[in-house]
């Protein structure tokens, strides 16, 4: 299982690297493109299209520093302690499905089972959190049982 919680965080760490060389590749793409407008003499066109350039790269800070907070969750998860209470860096299986607690990744294939990387703050992370073999919980609809904490 220790190799199973290792590719899984391996998988998370790509996933927000990944993300972060799109945001920083885009933040450059605009600044080029801001200093290539300062180069235009259209007028209003010209300050219309540097106040779109201007929105868009504070939209791009925004999501590169939540981009960071991931990457700060993901700093702080422990795959190599154990633990019998699901917590962040747990993989808890139960009778639904198996759970990554550490970033909101989405599935995950590792060791050919799927895995659902999941933020210890989202509605089942939320329900995750604390538990222990055994232990049930109802989620949308379904009771769920906790079968094996890792």
């Amino acid at each position: 299982m220790k190799k199973t919680k290792e590719l899984l965080y391996h998988r998370c760490q790509q996933f927000v690297e990944d993300r972060l060389d799109r945001i920083q590749n885009r933040m450059s793409s605009i600044q080029e493109s801001l200093t290539s407008e300062t180069k235009s003499t259209a007028g209003d066109k010209h300050e219309t299209g540097r106040a779109m350039l201007q929105l868009e790269r504070e939209k791009t800070g925004v999501q590169l520093s939540e981009a960071k907070k991931l990457s700060e969750i993901l700093s702080k998860v422990d795959i190599h302690s154990k633990s019998s209470v699901a917590r962040l860096g747990s993989i808890v299986k139960t009778t639904t499905g198996n759970y990554f607690l550490s970033i909101s990744v989405g599935e995950v294939i590792a060791d050919d089972e799927i895995y659902f990387a999941i933020g210890i703050h989202t509605p089942i992370g939320k329900l995750l959190l604390g538990k222990t073999n055994g232990e049930h919980f109802h989620f949308n609809g379904k009771e769920i049982v906790i079968e094996h904490i890792y």
